[in-house]
């Protein structure tokens, strides 16, 4: 069965580890080698690279634009039509793609990230999603332990693991075990 793994990341990787290129490439090529869709908010940096690491892997992946056409998302947001091969122009802006992106995967990856990748991951927690969690990658991911762990309903869905293709695999057993739940 094919599952949609949404990769929630930093636009602009500045303040991300190191490695958050390779990491973002082996995510999306692990996702692809395991016969999933990768989903992102079709946008540069983490989204990005993920989407190159599917596509070098022969994935199949789809962005989510904030942008209501292709000239609005090139012109007006700034963001990149390739190695996109499906584009949903939401017309939502960022705060509606997340929730279109987000509501329509089986699960959520973070990588580093910045604001809108916290609200991404808010997103994905309030609809109890299984999320995914790339500790060492900078940002957002790196904080969300401290985040989830406040005085909030707690969630056994959040998965936090170092190496990418772990995570890949912990969140795919996760996705496998809730599918076989809701299949009775």
């Amino acid at each position: 069965m094919q599952y949609e793994i949404a990769v929630s990341g930093a636009a602009e990787i500045s303040h991300c580890c190191d490695k958050v290129i390779l990491l973002s490439r082996t995510i999306g090529r692990e996702i692809a080698r395991q016969g999933c869709t990768l989903v992102t908010g079709a946008t540069t940096g983490v989204p990005y690279f993920c989407a190159e690491g599917c596509r070098e892997a022969g994935g199949f992946n789809v962005g989510f634009s904030p942008a209501t056409s292709e000239a609005a998302h090139v012109k007006t947001y700034r963001l990149p039509v390739e190695p996109f091969d499906v584009m949903v122009y939401t017309g939502s802006d960022y705060v509606g793609r997340d929730i279109i992106m987000t509501k329509s995967s089986d699960a959520v990856i973070i990588i580093c990230g910045r604001i809108g990748t916290l609200h991404e991951f808010a997103t994905a927690f309030e609809c109890r999603k299984i999320i995914g969690v790339l500790e060492g990658s900078g940002g957002t991911a790196d904080k969300i332990r401290s985040i989830a762990n406040g005085p909030y309903r707690v969630s056994k869905r959040i998965i936090y693991d170092r190496d990418p293709l772990k995570l890949v695999e912990r969140v795919l057993a996760a996705i496998k075990k809730e599918k076989q739940k809701t299949d009775i």
